[in-house]
């Protein structure tokens, strides 16, 4: 029974093949944090799991160009062995720029933009499948062509996801900090966060607190559960662990293995 368990756990995204990510080009910084590079080894079989982490994207796999919505559980692609991924992570508030419909419309989704950019979503495409070895820079070409078509994220967004990222290691509800510091009702920063985001801005403080604890995890050899949870802000050790099953899809000993590794 233990092996059969370890086989159905699904292989972290960014702990097996090779995962890197760069600074876009000066033009893209405004809508993009990160361009990225995701492959797996030939040999890989099973599951991978892409944690939530608050934030959208747009790849460019099995020769199609697709936006990742904001996800609540991890998704779990369909990947084959070998499978190379190339994408570009939007800023915050900025992908409903690019996409042109509500974030809420496609969480947990993903999207061909063949059915939102249409013509310009085939001309991209297609410099793409012929691009060969240069494909990571005329991923980057191809949105810089674009880009000045596209209004900027607004400073709200930011402001938002950056002091719910900053408090995220902090005990408690960041909410009332929130509503002080922006100037803001509760109604009004739901709306404006599912606007930006997708969802509501306490569901992005669960998700923040909980990548705040991976990257905990990863630095640091913890002795055990409880200690990792009163770093990364949780209650305790069973509010972190119920956390990352219901983020992450799989116990809390299960994925802090695979961080160790």
């Amino acid at each position: 029974m233990q092996a059969s368990d370890s086989r159905e756990v699904p292989a972290l995204a960014g702990t097996v093949g090779r995962y890197c990510e760069s600074t876009p080009r000066p033009e893209l910084q405004a809508h993009f944090q990160c361009v990225w590079a995701s492959a797996l080894p030939a040999g890989h079989a099973g599951a991978v799991a892409v944690v939530p982490d608050g934030c959208v994207d747009l790849l460019w796999r099995d020769g199609r160009l697709l936006a990742v919505g904001p996800d609540i559980t991890a998704a779990r692609p369909d990947l084959a062995p070998g499978a190379t991924v190339l994408g570009a992570r939007f800023q915050p508030g900025a992908a409903p720029h690019w996409l042109g419909l509500p974030l809420s419309d496609i969480v947990g989704c993903e999207v061909d933009l063949a059915d939102l950019w249409g013509r310009r979503a085939h001309e991209f495409a297609g410099r793409m499948a012929e691009a060969g070895k240069q494909r990571a820079e005329v991923f980057q070409n191809q949105l810089a062509n674009l880009a000045p078509r596209v209004a900027t994220p607004s400073r709200e967004a930011a402001a938002i996801f950056s002091l719910v990222q900053a408090n995220a290691g902090t005990a408690g509800e960041t909410m009332p900090l929130l509503l002080r510091r922006l100037g803001l009702s509760e109604r009004t920063l739901r709306r404006r966060s599912i606007e930006h985001f997708g969802y509501g801005a306490k569901t992005l403080e669960r998700i923040l607190r909980f990548q705040h604890a991976l990257t905990l995890a990863r630095a640091s050899a913890y002795g055990g559960l409880a200690a990792l949870a009163a770093d990364a802000g949780y209650a305790d050790q069973a509010h972190l662990s119920r956390e990352i099953q219901s983020l992450c899809g799989m116990t809390a000993t299960a994925l802090l293995r695979q961080l160790r590794v």
